[in-house]
């Protein structure tokens, strides 16, 4: 009997879509080693240059952290479990509990009224309290509308950005009729709908180290619902600083995680991820997709952990991973341990301020891909003079290929890319593509670095493709 690997969803791609993996091995080191040698792809995925296992995943061994143990020298046993949690975006506190409740709020949280651990008490807290979401997208439109129900008396949303309808999937805060506007607007018009005794503070900046501070200073908690590692980082930092409880939760695809940060009593998001991965390695939702009730799974964890923890009622996610797999509806909760080299909130900081998050996840530290780019019009006019002679690449996945493609294009995904060299002719003139371009630009970095010379990117993509060529083509 073997050790089973449980395989995350971002990684699933190089295992053949194979959510679980039995490998032989007496220790972590031996099945990690196993495992990458049967599916290389996720070599660089787990491990660096040297062999050691990168600081943005987590390994578990059934329900322990393996920082905790011997690492990747600890010993196993057939029928084990290794989990491999990759980086994917108790207590009260002091609030005033002296707000009165008129007799309409009385009638309108009757049914909390009615629960000994809310009662007049907890309705009072939830009333007085201030909380603060980053952002009012996937995450955050479940938790603020169950916030704003819940009779949270002020409710501040950090956003800058406006409904489109590719947000209307899953963003239910949003609805046709706000196509086009800003999202605080469309926000502030649903939540006051859904209580108008809720007083909806609005924050039209994008959270950054130079206002992140000053904004949430004026909060008790945070909950946060950004979808990118520097804001992640920020919220968290900033947190930890400002002694404030941070309500976390990200999603992938069909996949969740949420836990509740708070350096007094417990680890940070530091101790959990002490860095993010590389640009570009782990993909956002526009590009893996996800399904759209999944963000109302996690974001109502969210709310959930966010009233307990101003009522004071329960048990919270303090010290604990909660990891959720819609396909298989299952949760699965793992232990989380503050980390005494943390260098936020270990027992030697070396952070004590705010910093350049963008630097920090290497937003600004890309690559440039070398290599010319053509434009939508001009690969028209080159697919109609040059017909067979010019080749088109297609380096999306195949479920984006069967929403729409380009007519005579060859589908190579992105990932197979290196082990499919050999079906490109070397002196070929190459045009790769993919949803809006980045894939593609690395596609031809990696044909570049092959050997092929004649090799283009399509800028903007096939979005866009159908939208100044074929039109009336799928876009998504």
């Amino acid at each position: 009997m073997s050790v089973i690997v449980l395989i995350p969803t971002p990684l699933r791609g190089f295992t053949a879509g194979q959510d679980t993996v039995s490998l032989p091995g007496e220790t972590v080191g031996q099945v990690l080693g196993g495992l990458v040698a049967t599916h290389a792809g996720l070599k660089r995925h787990l491990l660096q240059d040297d062999g050691r296992l990168r600081s943005f995943v987590n390994l578990y061994l059934n329900e322990t952290d393996i920082r905790h143990l011997s690492s990747t020298a600890t010993p196993v046993r057939p029928g084990d479990v290794l989990t491999i949690v990759p980086s994917i975006a108790g207590g009260s506190p002091a609030v005033n509990t002296e707000s009165s409740l008129s007799q309409a709020e009385v009638l309108r949280y009757s049914r909390h009224l009615l629960l000994p651990e809310v009662g007049m008490t907890g309705q009072r807290k939830l009333k007085a309290a201030r909380v603060l979401t980053i952002g009012a997208g996937g995450l955050g439109s479940p938790l603020s509308l169950y916030l704003a129900a819940a009779g949270v008396g002020t409710i501040g949303i950090v956003d800058f950005d406006v409904v489109d309808l590719t947000n209307l999937q899953r963003q239910i805060v949003h609805g046709t009729s706000t196509l086009g506007q800003p999202k605080l607007e469309s926000a502030e018009a649903r939540l006051t709908d859904v209580n108008p005794n809720v007083r909806i503070e609005k924050h039209s900046v994008r959270l950054s180290s130079q206002n992140a501070l000053e904004i949430m200073r004026e909060y008790d908690i945070i909950v946060d619902g950004s979808d990118n590692f520097p804001t992640r980082y920020l919220v968290n930092d900033a947190c930890v600083l400002l002694g404030k409880p941070n309500v976390y939760g990200s999603i992938f695809r069909f996949e969740g995680q949420a836990s509740l940060f708070y350096a007094r009593e417990g680890p940070c998001y530091r101790c959990l991820y002490s860095e993010p991965p590389p640009p570009g390695l782990v993909p956002s939702c526009a590009e893996g997709g996800v399904l759209g009730v999944l963000p109302g799974i996690i974001g109502s964890i969210q709310a959930l952990e966010t009233i307990k923890w101003i009522i004071g009622a329960g048990d919270s996610l303090i010290g604990r991973l909660l990891l959720f797999d819609a396909l298989k509806l299952r949760f699965r909760e793992l232990q989380l341990r503050k980390d005494p080299g943390c260098p936020l909130c270990g027992e030697n900081p070396t952070i004590h301020e705010l910093i350049d998050y963008e630097a920090f996840c290497g937003i600004g530290a890309e690559p440039e891909y070398a290599g010319p780019e053509i434009t939508a019009e001009e690969l028209a006019r080159e697919t109609q003079q040059k017909g067979a002679g010019l080749v088109l690449v297609d380096v999306r996945e195949p479920h984006e290929w069967d929403i729409a493609h380009i007519e005579g294009a060859w589908l190579i995904p992105l990932g197979q890319l290196p082990e499919r060299l050999g079906e490109l002719d070397g002196h070929a003139e190459i045009v790769t593509h993919c949803h809006h371009g980045a894939r593609s630009m690395k596609a031809l970095q990696l044909l570049k670095g092959a050997g092929f010379s004649r090799v283009r990117s399509l800028a903007g993509g096939i979005d866009a493709w159908a939208d100044r060529i074929e039109v009336g083509m799928p876009r998504y």
